[in-house]
């Protein structure tokens, strides 16, 4: 296995992790790292077949990835509308109260 395919293994797992912890911040520089690591071993002269597994395994966290992030924007969405719908019976209160 060579060194970019080693470094993008790693940022894998590391990336899954953050996911695990919702680290939404480790996330985001993973990411950087992750994109970095897959062009460095498309760079590569030599592939191999740990690659391709490992590009398969990257595939995979970040659709877990994706699905987090739309359940977490879904459950924020749908706190914002409770906030707000709070807000403007607090504003009819007051008009009234």
């Amino acid at each position: 296995m060579n060194t970019a395919v080693k470094r993008l293994e790693t940022t894998g797992l590391a990336l899954r992790d953050a996911l695990t912890n919702q680290d939404w911040a480790a996330i985001g520089l993973l990411d950087q790292q992750c994109r970095e690591a897959v062009d460095d071993a498309m760079r590569e002269v030599e592939r191999d077949s740990d690659l391709k597994m490992t590009l398969e395994d990257i595939l995979a966290i970040y659709r877990d990835l994706v699905t987090s992030c739309r359940n977490v924007r879904e459950r924020l969405g749908e706190e914002m509308a409770q906030v707000n719908k709070a807000h403007q019976g607090a504003k009819i209160y007051k008009m009234f109260g």
